[in-house]
């Protein structure tokens, strides 16, 4: 196993055998599918785009458990459509986006283990992943767990007031199933403090480094999740947060 960064009790690595690809796989069924509507005899979560990809292990050093992970695509603008994402957005407007992109996907934490620290060296591993590669846009899916979109209303409203992306590079409706923020969000004062409770935290992380949303949540019956599109440009994470990151990144 070939460490990319080692911070407090945590190590995290890229997959490099069948083996590990599929601890992956376990951990995202655990976190996406167990109990949801795609339940399968077999529990793992694979799908065609695994090949494609890098996967982000996190492990805990005393134990060998997985407790994170994630995978990463490298793309340039005129592969925007072969992304995971394009299955549910309208990404046509990114192909005038000049510069390297990576797709992070599938995100998650194990649901028993309860760590911030966790958090911090996944996004350390990524911001060396982000730097090597001279990344200048990083961009996938956010998913709120379950699909009804009246528990996250809060929230909804406020990405549709302070979060929406640039017009640009806003992502174009394309799933048959959908929540518009603008066209669906009460009319009633922002409740800020509920926002952030229901707000999953890896958006709260893309959203303090400065990245923005889709105007929209997909409804995805089959993962039992509300996703929106989610973008960073690189160059626009504040200073003092890049900082952070680097430091953390080593």
């Amino acid at each position: 196993m070939n460490v990319m960064l080692r911070k407090g009790l945590y190590d995290a690595h890229l997959a490099t055998t069948d083996a590990e690809l599929r601890m992956a796989q376990k951990l995202r069924y655990m976190c996406f599918i167990r109990g949801g509507a795609a339940e399968r005899p077999d529990p793992i979560d694979a799908d065609s785009f695994d090949d494609r990809c890098q996967h982000m292990l996190v492990t805990d050093r005393r134990s060998g458990q997985l407790v994170c992970c994630f995978r990463l695509m490298y793309l340039t603008a005129d592969q925007i459509g072969d992304s995971y994402s394009a299955q549910y957005y309208e990404l046509s407007s990114l192909r005038a986006y000049h510069g390297p992109m990576v797709e992070m996907g599938r995100f998650c934490i194990h649901p028993d283990v309860i760590d911030p620290d966790i958090l911090r060296v996944a996004w350390g591993a990524m911001t060396k992943f982000v730097d090597d590669h001279g990344v200048e846009l990083l961009f996938g899916c956010s998913s709120f767990i379950g699909t009804d979109q009246e528990a996250y209303l809060d929230a909804f409203d406020m990405l549709a007031e302070r979060h929406l992306a640039p017009a640009p590079w806003l992502p174009k409706t394309k799933a048959p199933n959908v929540f518009r923020f603008a066209a669906d969000r009460l009319c009633r004062p922002l409740d800020r403090k509920a926002a952030m409770r229901r707000m999953p935290p890896l958006l709260k992380t893309y959203l303090m480094m400065g990245g923005w949303v889709s105007d929209h949540a997909v409804v995805d019956t089959d993962l039992n999740t509300l996703h929106v599109f989610t973008g960073l440009e690189i160059k626009s994470i504040p200073p003092a947060r890049a900082r952070a990151l680097r430091a953390v990144a080593g």
